[in-house]
C-alpha cells in the first residue's frame, strides 16, 4: 500500500530571527524566535534547525497567550543543541512545526491538577502552568512538583517564585549545594505533601523516563486512575511526520501520535530498552 506523502511545508524549515536569549542553567538556555503565526498547543514541539549543523525536536516552552514569539528551552547535549544555545539576538534559526499531541487541559477543567516535572522536563509543562494560572478558576487544587539534580539545574526560577502565589509549588533536588534550604530527594518524595483528591485529579508528568516510571508507580499506588495520568515522551525524533521510523514506540510513533500520551496506553512499553 502506498504511503501518503506529507505536505511539502512540513518538511521545509522556515527562517526565524532570534528575538532574545537567556541562560537558564549551565547546560540550557531559552531562546525566543519570531513567530510565523502558526497556532500551537501546550505539549507540542517544533523541529529547530541550526543552519549548517542539523535539526532537533524541541518542545515549545512559552506562554500560549503570546502569539508574537516562539519560545524554546534547549539543553546543550550535542552538536545541534550546542549550536542552538549559541544563537544570539538577530541571528537566525530554522523552524518546522508545530507537531504532535497536547496536554489534556480541556479534560482537566473542574478537577485537581498535579504537574510532575524532572529536570528539563519542566519546559514542556511550562505552557500548561501558564494556562492553569491564567484560567485558575476553571480548575481545582493545582500543584507543581519539580525536581532537579542540583539547585543550579533548576529551570525558570523567576516563574517558580511567581507561580507560588497562584498554585502550590514544591521543589526538590537530588543533591544540595551550599545555601540550599529546600527539600532533598527524588520528585516522588514530595507526593505525601501534595494535596489532591485521587478520584478527581489529572496528573501530567514529564522528565527522564526512569523518573516518569517511578512517578507513575507512586501516583497509581496513591489511587490515581491510570486513565487520568499523562506523560510526554521524546524518543529519537528525526522527521517529525512519522516517515523515518526512528521514534517508533510499540505501534505508535512519538512524533505523530505523541509526544503526549495517556500513561496507561504506553506504560508497558516504557519498560523496554531502546537498542
Amino acid at each position: 500500500m502506498a504511503v501518503a506523502e506529507p505536505e511539502t511545508g512540513l518538511l521545509t524549515p522556515r527562517p526565524a530571527r532570534v528575538l532574545g536569549w537567556r541562560r537558564e542553567t549551565r547546560e540550557s538556555a531559552t531562546i525566543w524566535l519570531e513567530s510565523g503565526g502558526e497556532p500551537w498547543l501546550p505539549g507540542q514541539f517544533n523541529m529547530l534547525y541550526a543552519f549548517g549543523v542539523g535539526e532537533v525536536p524541541i518542545s515549545i516552552s512559552g506562554d500560549p497567550g503570546r502569539h508574537d514569539r516562539l519560545t524554546h528551552t534547549v539543553r546543550s547535549v550535542g552538536m545541534v543543541t550546542a549550536a542552538l544555545c549559541r544563537l544570539r539576538r538577530g541571528q537566525w534559526a530554522g523552524v518546522r512545526g508545530p507537531f504532535g499531541s497536547s496536554w489534556p487541559l480541556a479534560e482537566a477543567r473542574g478537577r485537581d491538577v498535579l504537574v510532575v516535572a524532572g529536570g528539563v522536563g519542566l519546559a514542556p509543562l511550562r505552557p500548561v502552568i501558564y494556562e492553569l494560572v491564567r484560567h485558575r478558576r476553571d480548575f481545582g487544587r493545582v500543584t507543581l512538583l519539580y525536581g532537579a539534580r542540583t539547585p543550579h539545574d533548576l529551570l525558570f526560577r523567576t516563574d517558580l517564585e511567581r507561580w507560588r502565589s497562584r498554585i502550590d509549588v514544591l521543589v526538590t533536588v537530588d543533591a544540595a549545594a551550599r545555601g540550599w534550604a529546600g527539600d532533598v530527594g527524588v520528585v516522588g518524595s514530595l507526593l505525601p505533601r501534595a494535596a489532591f483528591d485521587p478520584a478527581r485529579t489529572v496528573a501530567m508528568v514529564c522528565g527522564p523516563e526512569v523518573m516518569m516510571r517511578f512517578a507513575l508507580a507512586d501516583l497509581w499506588r496513591l489511587g490515581l486512575p491510570e486513565q487520568a495520568t499523562w506523560i510526554s515522551m521524546e524518543r529519537n525524533m528525526h522527521c517529525a511526520v512519522g516517515l523515518c521510523g526512528h521514534c517508533q514506540f510499540g505501534p505508535a510513533f512519538v512524533c505523530r501520535d505523541g509526544p503526549v500520551f495517556r500513561a496507561d496506553a504506553v506504560a508497558s512499553m516504557m519498560r523496554l530498552r531502546e537498542v
